[in-house]
This record gives structure tokens, C-alpha cells and sequence, in this order.
């Protein structure tokens, strides 16, 4: 009968580095996931502001529009018009309705312009977090393949790209 060879010693205990390794690849892994979350998060609100900013400057051009109709309105009973009360009464209406127009299509102008601001910067936040998220996927990779390789070099770049993208996603929080 043949012998049957029995193992008592695990894997982890013939390599104690591979297990701190594995411990290693896995707080990547949650690092990884908790910046690919807050880019998605961030590119979301940036499209948001982006759409939100883009009817701003529809109802601003739509603002310029009835100006415009105001002008011109304004300019047709100024030539073509009988002189009269009637005619004062409606151009002071159209004088006073071009004023209105011109008011508000400032504040949606100025509205509009600081939705884009706000796009603009939630989209650097987002780039910051997309190159975090790019180096802590290298990483997680670099430091896999020392269970290919048996090398540690790997693990240890891998470290450096690691902390160089949680580095580089934690600037995206203040900005």
C-alpha cells in the first residue's frame, strides 16, 4: 500500500511574507474602492453642474430673446407708431420690460457662469481621484505578482504607486 505523505504546516506559515503580502493586496484593494467611488461620485456631480449650467445659459439665451423682442418692438412703434398716449404707454411698457430682461439675463449670465466654475472644479476633483485610482489598479497588480514571482520588488513598488495614488486622490478632498 502505498504511504500517504500528510502536510501540517500551512502556506501561510512556509511564507509569512506572501501572508503580509495578501494583508498588503487587500487594504489595496479597499483603498482602490473607496477612490473609484468617490470618482464616480465626482465625475456624476460634474456632469450635473455641466447640465445644470447648460440651461442656465439656455434660459439666458431665451432672456436675450424677449430683449431683443423688446428692442425691436420698442423701434417699430418709434417709427412706424402715431404719436399719442397710447404710443407712450406702450413704449414705456416695452422701455420698462427691456429693463427687466436686462436685469435678469445678468443674474442667469452670472448664475450660468458659476455653475461652469463649479463643473470645472469638480472635474479637477475627479481627475485628481481618476489618477489615484489608476496608480492604486497598478498597485494592486504590482503587488500581485509577487505570488507569481516570489519577488518583493514587486510589493515594494507597488507600495510606492499605492501611496502615491492615495497621495494624489486625498488632494482631490480639499480642492
Amino acid at each position: 500500500m502505498a504511504e500517504l505523505e500528510v502536510h501540517t504546516e500551512s502556506e501561510s506559515q512556509a511564507d509569512p511574507r506572501g501572508q503580509r503580502i495578501g494583508i498588503l493586496a487587500a487594504v489595496l484593494a479597499v483603498a482602490l474602492a473607496i477612490v473609484t467611488i468617490a470618482s464616480h461620485r465626482a465625475h456624476t456631480a460634474g456632469v450635473i453642474l455641466r447640465t445644470e449650467a447648460n440651461d442656465q445659459w439656455a434660459f439666458y439665451q431665451s432672456q436675450r430673446i424677449k430683449l431683443h423682442n423688446m428692442e425691436l418692438g420698442e423701434e417699430l412703434i418709434s417709427v412706424l407708431g402715431s404719436k399719442g398716449e397710447a404710443t407712450e404707454r406702450s413704449l414705456e411698457h416695452y422701455r420698462s420690460e427691456k429693463a427687466r430682461y436686462e436685469r435678469d439675463s445678468k443674474n442667469v449670465l452670472d448664475e450660468a457662469r458659476k455653475k461652469v466654475s463649479e463643473g470645472d472644479a469638480v472635474e479637477g476633483r475627479a481627475l485628481r481621484y481618476d489618477f489615484g485610482e489608476g496608480l492604486l489598479e497598478i498597485a494592486l497588480v504590482l503587488t500581485s505578482l509577487y505570488f507569481i514571482s516570489r519577488k518583493t520588488l514587486f510589493p515594494i513598488i507597488g507600495v510606492i504607486a499605492g501611496v502615491a495614488g492615495v497621495v494624489i486622490a486625498v488632494t482631490g478632498i480639499g480642492s
